[in-house]
Order: structure tokens, then C-alpha cells, then sequence
């Protein structure tokens, strides 16, 4: 009778689909070829991808590369292997269930448990949020000289774009996420070139190094990296956004829907590992090799770029690829506080108002922070905002692992042995990492 209980509980109210408004209405072409099909599945690892690229991920990348040289790119390649997996677990919970994240931890935990996992995680969003906001008004400031506070305010006027590409389609909103990561791309991809590092040692920056583990300097920036790549809204955002494609929803339906779901994914962590590496490639070129080893945060960076590399573009293309960065997680970072309101506590408002909400709470202290300290405080709420989020990690992590590792809800598509070990292992480290690195931040 319980086993029953709890089967009923997982598949309650199936009607209440995840994102109802575009759920299941991107078209998969049937009886075509494996590249047709697969064109038509591409598009929600773009957006996932674009969680590993925000401005909250750049000063960790600066600084590792203007302190440690190529040092630190095992690091990058570790985490990206680390977001593959999870993202992997995540759109096939979503794909097999029906269920986002979300959904399913409201329909598996008590209402208080529920509740607290509601809480982090909009914490997280609004964490989110704030880096976006700040990486966004420093972009503005930079390439217009247009002052931080009123860069801020100006952020606020995002949901309108937001509101308008929902109603024109999800379609819209995932050309114009790659339309921005192409953006990105090209920007870091000139800069590159640009700057001439030396690929003999680039290649041997992505083989771990002993010194990572016994320099303490170099070790907590390591840990900052890995900490701040994960990103748990995206968890959350992934396991909703795979069911938009009108896949079959059967046996065989859904083991195609897996397998394209994770092409689609990996090749678009690739894209991010790609830009996380040259953001620290161009760092590391640019400052460390030319005596510029002190470069604090994202302005200093920018203004040393163009006497560094000898051009006058270099910094405008930085900015340019950083307005892009801002904007791209604004799209991503609203469409997660939707699904999580919506999953944990069943609420749907609409999504102006939900946003408006989100983003009060994330513009009222950039402002105050801004108005009274200045680029030192915001580069400050930065770094704090990349605290919250590692805190709240482990809590979307967890119940990820857990989920897709038990075959009542599952069933066939439950996680092999090698999987949940390789899984859990991943669960602890983060976890263990985290808390590293709230002790380091507050003690």
C-alpha cells in the first residue's frame, strides 16, 4: 500500500505540466534523418550552457590566469566534465518523469522540506540575478560611461524583452541565447588570436598539476572555480526546458529524447568550456606573462587589455562579449525563477509579475551597494553572490542523485550502478568542496 502511495504521489496531477506554456510545442520531425532529428532537439543546452559563462564565473577565470598563468585550465576541463554529468541527470529525470526538479521534490518531501528547498533555491536565483545585474551595469558602464547605478536600474527593463520572445515562442528565446553565445564565442575567439599564448603550454595547463593541491593561493582558486561552474538554477532549468520537444512519450520516445538531450548538452558545455578557458587563456597571456600578476577584478582587466595586447579593440570586444554574457543569463535566469515558484509551491503567477518580483529583490541591494561603495562593492557582491550559490548547490544536487538513482522512479531509465557511484562521488566532493569554501570566505 505505501509503495502505491508513493507512486501516486510521484505522478500526481501529471496535467500540471512543467513551463505549460511551451511545454511539449517544439516539433521533432518523425521517420527523418539522425541530424534532422537532432537539429530539432538542439537548443535547451545552449541555454543551460549559458549558466557556465555568466559575469559571477569571469573573476574567477581572471584571476586564475592572471596569477597562475595556464595553470589552472585542468580545473576548468574538471568542472565541465562534473556539468556534463549533472546536466545529463537532470534532463533525464525531466525527459522519463514528466517532472522538473522542482515538481518532483515537491511530490517526494514533506511540505516543510518542500518549502526550505524553495527557499535556496530562489536565493540562488536571486544570487543569480544580482551577478547578472552587475556583470550587465559594468558592461554598460565600460562601453557607454554610463555610471554603475544607473547601469543597474537599467537592467530592470530586461523583462520586457523576456515577455515578449514567451509570447512569440521558445524558439525565439533559444536563437536568441546562441545568437549571444555565438557572440561571445567570436569576441574571445579574436582576442585569442590576439593575444599569441603559447599553445605548448596551454596543452599542458589542462593536465592536473601537484602544485594546484600544495599552493594554498592557488588551491583556493581552484576551489573558487570549481565552486562557482555548477550552477544549481540550471539543474532546475534543464530538467524543464528538455520537455518542450514533442517527443513520444513512451519506451522508445524518450530513449531517443535522452540520447539527442545529451548530445545537444555536451556539445554546448563544450562552447562554455571553450570560453571559461579562453576568458583565463586571454588572463593569463595578457597579465601574468607581461608582470600584470595583481589584476583584481573585472574593470581592471578591461582597461588593461588594449596597452597589453597592443589594440585598441581588445577591451570593447571584452565588454561587448560581457553585456552579452549579462543579458543571455537574464533570459535563462527567468525562465528557472518560473519553474521553480511553479514546481515547489504549485503557485502560477504570471511571468511579469514573477520576474518584476525576482528582480526587485536582486536590484535593491546592487543599488545600495553601488550607491555607497562604488566598482569596490559591487566586485564585493559579486564574490558574495558566488557564496550563496555554492551554498544552495548541494541541496539541488542531492535531490537530483537521489531521484534518478531510484527505480520506482525511474523504472528501466534508473541509473546504473557505475553512474550512482560516479554520481554520489561528484554529489560529496561538491558538497565537501562548498563547505571549504564557506569556511575560507567567513573564517
Amino acid at each position: 500500500m505505501l509503495l502505491k502511495k508513493e507512486k501516486q504521489a510521484w505522478r500526481q496531477k501529471e496535467s500540471e505540466s512543467s513551463l505549460s506554456e511551451v511545454n511539449n510545442s517544439v516539433k521533432v520531425p518523425q521517420n527523418a534523418s539522425f541530424f534532422r532529428k537532432l537539429l530539432a532537439f538542439m537548443g535547451p543546452g545552449a541555454l543551460i550552457a549559458v549558466g557556465y559563462v555568466d559575469p559571477g564565473n569571469w573573476a574567477t577565470s581572471i584571476a586564475g590566469g592572471s596569477e597562475f598563468g595556464y595553470v589552472l585550465l585542468s580545473v576548468i576541463l574538471l568542472s565541465n566534465l562534473m556539468a556534463i554529468l549533472l546536466q545529463s541527470l537532470a534532463s533525464k529525470l525531466g525527459i522519463v518523469t514528466g517532472r522538473d526538479l522542482a515538481q518532483a521534490s515537491r511530490d517526494s518531501f514533506s511540505k516543510g522540506v518542500s518549502f526550505l528547498l524553495w527557499i535556496l533555491a530562489e536565493l540562488a536565483i536571486i544570487a543569480t540575478d544580482i551577478a547578472e545585474v552587475i556583470g550587465s551595469a559594468i558592461a554598460l558602464n565600460l562601453l557607454f560611461g554610463i555610471p554603475l547605478i544607473w547601469g543597474v536600474c537599467i537592467t530592470s527593463l530586461d523583462i520586457f524583452l523576456v515577455l515578449l520572445l514567451q509570447h512569440r515562442g521558445f524558439r525565439y528565446i533559444e536563437i536568441i541565447v546562441i545568437t549571444l553565445m555565438v557572440t561571445i564565442l567570436v569576441c574571445f575567439g579574436i582576442e585569442l588570436v590576439m593575444s599569441h599564448p603559447n599553445m605548448a603550454q596551454v596543452a599542458k595547463g589542462f593536465i592536473p598539476q601537484k602544485e594546484i593541491v600544495t599552493n594554498p593561493a592557488m588551491l583556493y582558486i581552484a576551489l573558487g572555480i570549481l565552486g562557482a561552474t555548477v550552477m544549481p538554477h540550471n539543474l532546475y532549468l534543464h530538467s524543464s526546458i528538455v520537455q518542450t520537444r514533442q517527443y513520444e512519450r513512451n519506451l522508445k520516445g524518450r530513449k531517443e529524447a535522452i540520447k539527442f538531450s545529451f548530445i545537444d548538452s555536451t556539445f554546448s558545455l563544450t562552447m562554455a568550456l571553450f570560453i571559461n578557458a579562453a576568458i583565463l587563456i586571454l588572463s593569463a597571456s595578457a597579465f601574468y606573462f607581461t608582470g600584470h600578476r595583481e589584476v583584481a577584478g573585472i574593470e581592471d582587466a578591461y582597461k588593461l587589455l588594449d596597452p597589453t595586447l597592443g589594440s585598441s579593440i581588445a577591451s570593447t570586444l571584452f565588454a561587448v562579449a560581457l553585456l552579452a554574457s549579462g543579458q543571455n543569463s537574464t533570459l535563462t535566469g527567468t525562465l528557472a525563477g518560473q519553474i521553480v515558484m511553479e514546481g515547489f509551491l504549485n503557485i502560477r503567477l504570471k511571468p511579469w509579475l514573477r520576474r518584476l518580483l525576482t528582480r526587485m529583490l536582486a536590484i535593491i541591494p546592487a543599488v545600495i551597494v553601488t550607491a555607497i561603495y562604488g566598482v569596490t562593492g559591487t566586485n564585493e557582491l559579486l564574490i558574495l553572490s558566488q557564496v550563496v550559490l555554492s551554498m544552495q548547490l548541494s541541496f539541488a544536487v542531492i535531490p537530483l542523485v537521489l531521484f534518478t538513482g531510484d527505480k520506482k522512479k525511474m523504472g528501466v531509465f534508473v541509473n546504473p550502478r557505475w553512474l550512482q557511484i560516479l554520481s554520489w562521488t561528484v554529489a560529496v566532493f561538491i558538497a565537501a568542496l562548498n563547505i571549504y569554501l564557506l569556511i575560507h570566505t567567513f573564517v
